[in-house]
């Protein structure tokens, strides 16, 4: 296995995402399956362009797991109704996820122990097996901050808070699922009495039908003007992946080294958009050792800059797939 986290070059990634896939196709059967349906010779992929990414809705019917792990937990999708089928991401090395989650929130926001972590996620914080839930408790845990803490519906117990650490100038880190940050300025607090350089808030998506959908830009542009400042920053990751992507503002998102977004065609999956052009995202993981690196969801999404250097891009989150509106995609659905 390649070190995934001392990736620097172009050619470590690649190297690292064809071992990877390899060791997949003949670990995963899920995987394995879906190449050879796909009738693609394992030996014939060169270049990241050609590997194939599974589905994400395999996570729903199907154990996405290396055949000789073995895995006890498992993380678990939210749904909006009882007769969802849930995605369930089953984990090995759960040591994988906590340095991916250190790495990254270190390389985009800083180091977690000169931060209180406050987390505003009811949603999931009401519901057992979050991914989301342990990134912020291990965030916490290597914060080690007495005032570290979650928030349900206690609006004002949390804008109280809120006003001590800004009195105090503490560097504070508040996580809120889309709604729930909604719902809080709903209450009409002056925002604008906190000091905003030591505070940022993370909204990490997620209406699950608790408020009218709206597009990344829209919810930005409320959170800024609702809470007084452009400090609002977004993190983009899911139940089946292991590595978190950060925008730090305006809807632009990177991710760490052993991550990348790739844009495919919502009418030809297998061909690719070129930049700033509008498809879906595909996701390369390489922190999903265990199950799959490679990952094809139903986001919508463009690739905005690529840089000089392979960890220079940039992409925008533009919303989900209305799949009424996709042709030749049956091969990913069925």
């Amino acid at each position: 296995m390649n070190d995934i986290f001392n990736i620097k070059t172009e050619a470590d990634f690649q190297a690292a995402c064809l071992e990877t896939f390899l060791y997949q196709y003949e670990n995963v059967e899920v995987y394995r399956k879906f190449v050879d349906y796909l009738n693609i010779n394992p030996l014939s992929i060169k270049q990241v362009k050609d590997l194939p990414f599974l589905p994400i809705e395999m996570f729903k019917n199907h154990t996405v797991l290396d055949k000789s792990a073995k895995a006890e937990r498992y993380f678990q999708s939210s749904g909006t109704t009882q007769i969802q089928t849930l995605s369930k991401h089953w984990i090995t090395d759960f040591s994988l996820y906590e340095e991916s989650i250190y790495r990254s929130f270190e390389q985009y926001i800083g180091k977690p122990e000169d931060y209180v972590f406050l987390g505003l996620l009811p949603s999931y914080l009401e519901r057992e097996n979050s991914s989301l839930i342990y990134m912020v408790n291990y965030l916490m845990k290597m914060s080690s901050k007495p005032e570290n803490g979650y928030y349900l519906y206690n609006h004002q117990e949390l804008f109280e808070v809120l006003q001590k650490l800004s009195t105090e100038n503490k560097k504070v880190i508040l996580f809120g699922v889309s709604f729930a940050l909604l719902d809080f300025l709903d209450h009409q607090y002056d925002f604008s009495t906190l000091q905003f350089n030591n505070l940022t808030i993370i909204e990490t998506g997620g209406m699950k039908g608790r408020k009218e959908e709206m597009t990344k830009d829209e919810l930005l542009k409320v959170l800024q003007e609702g809470f007084k400042t452009d400090r609002i920053f977004s993190e983009y990751s899911m139940t089946e992946l292991l590595s978190q992507a950060y925008s730090l503002g305006e809807n632009e998102y990177q991710c760490p080294h052993w991550m990348r977004i790739l844009i495919r065609n919502t009418e030809d999956p297998f061909s690719y958009m070129e930049e700033g052009r509008t498809g879906a995202i595909n996701i390369i993981d390489l922190a999903n050792r265990y199950s799959c690196s490679f990952i094809a969801t139903q986001d919508l999404g463009k690739i905005i800059a690529t840089g000089n250097e392979f960890f220079d891009q940039k992409f925008q989150v533009l919303g989900r797939i209305d799949h009424s509106d996709i042709r030749g995609c049956s091969l990913l659905v069925s």
